[in-house]
């Protein structure tokens, strides 16, 4: 059973930064696209940015570029997702996820088979 737990989510100002942090079990955690997705109140769940298995290609949404990085740490089964220069547009659910199979890195929500419980940020202007 492949488990995911996100942490760090909180409140912060605009302008600030906060750092999420996911941990899998339940597989080897190596070769499997690892993604992040935020999802608002009344929106659909959202792209954000994705790593592959070895940490070497990243992909995010335009919406992030410049602000967000995404890595991980396979010594530690964890991918983390580093949010710089926040805003309040920023504010939402914040998931982790993963594939079950390793030769797709996929960009949409559909394209995921596991998923965490979510961790709330919260940016105030």
């Amino acid at each position: 059973q492949v488990q995911l737990v996100e942490s760090g989510g909180g409140l912060v100002q605009a302008g600030g930064s906060l750092r999420l942090s996911c941990a899998t079990s339940g597989r080897t955690f190596s070769p499997y696209v690892m993604g992040w997705f935020h999802q608002a109140p009344g929106k659909e769940r959202e792209f954000v940015a994705a790593v592959t298995g070895s940490g070497a290609y990243t992909y995010y949404a335009d919406s992030v570029k410049g602000r967000f990085t995404i890595s991980r740490d396979n010594a530690k089964n964890t991918v983390y997702l580093q949010m710089n220069s926040l805003k309040p547009e920023d504010t939402a659910v914040y998931y982790c996820a993963t594939v079950r199979h390793t030769m797709v890195v996929p960009r949409v929500a559909s394209g995921y088979d596991y998923w965490g419980q979510g961790t709330q940020v919260t940016v105030s202007s």
